[in-house]
């Protein structure tokens, strides 16, 4: 098992090549691959996932992966490593999370938008000729594209139902689930009865037409993804407990913290502590 590390906060990467050079590789940093070309298997945690020309696909620190090529591939490759994503994240909070909380999830291609699929491309030769015609401003002009990457990415990725999700659920429980998301750091919003009164739901109505359709209580969906967006504060943040504390309307750090390692089975600074260690 090779663990590759980046120093630069993003990094732009052109390869062609007949084989994977890496077996079974992992990364420290988040990575987006475009295909420009060529064709093969991404082998990715286990799962084995087709790719093909004009695919997107994101890779999240500490995945295990590696390329089957079947045709010779070209791929561009963007890199971002820690301080990219807590610089992002002051300027637009809502993609780079849409990024670190649903790749996990994900396999294959995350275009869902036939429309942009074309602006990609656009992007992936925008940055080719950047890197073969290096100029003044390269680094400013990269981040621009980089960053446009980010929000296409994201507004893709929204369009993915949650996993769990049966593919027959409706509108409806897709815009709840919306719902939740956009209110995570408003406490009082997030009461089932508030909710119920939101959709003109009976309470005890909401809770069994959310657990048919996604498979879990509205509780348990509004708490893992509360964590998840705590673990990603620990990992790619400098905030401190108590600033988390007031953004997600605890009402002391003891609360957090009991909130946190009950899910995760270690407390908060111990998790940020162990996440340090690993990059």
């Amino acid at each position: 098992m090779r663990k590759e590390n980046m120093h630069q906060s993003v990094e732009v990467m052109y390869k062609k090549v007949d084989e994977c050079p890496i077996v079974n590789s992992q990364f420290s940093f988040f990575q987006m691959v475009y295909v420009i070309s060529g064709n093969g298997f991404l082998k990715i945690n286990g799962n084995c996932i087709s790719y093909q020309t004009g695919n997107l696909m994101l890779l999240t620190p500490n995945d295990y992966h590696n390329f089957d090529i079947v045709n010779t591939t070209e791929f561009l490759l963007v890199r971002l490593n820690s301080e990219y994503v807590k610089d992002y994240r002051s300027k637009s909070i809502d993609h780079i999370e849409c990024l670190l909380h649903y790749a996990s999830h994900l396999s294959g291609c995350i275009l869902k938008r036939k429309e942009d699929e074309f602006l990609v491309k656009s992007i992936a030769e925008s940055l080719m000729h950047a890197i073969d015609n290096a100029d003044i401003y390269d680094e400013d002009l990269i981040t621009h594209y980089v960053n446009a990457l980010i929000v296409i990415a994201a507004r893709n990725i929204a369009k993915i139902k949650p996993e769990g999700i049966k593919v027959s659920a409706d509108k409806r429980i897709l815009e709840i689930i919306n719902y939740i998301q956009s209110n995570i750091f408003f406490p009082d919003k997030l009461k089932a009865s508030s909710i119920a009164e939101k959709f003109d739901l009976s309470g005890t109505y909401l809770g069994s037409y959310f657990k048919h359709h996604c498979g879990e209580t509205v509780q348990s969906f509004t708490s893992n993804y509360k964590i998840r967006l705590i673990e990603h504060r620990l990992s790619f943040s400098d905030r401190r407990i108590n600033e988390i504390v007031a953004e997600f309307g605890f009402s002391d750090e003891s609360h957090l913290n009991k909130f946190f390692k009950k899910h995760k089975n270690i407390s908060l600074t111990g998790y940020r502590k162990a996440k340090i260690s690993l990059n």
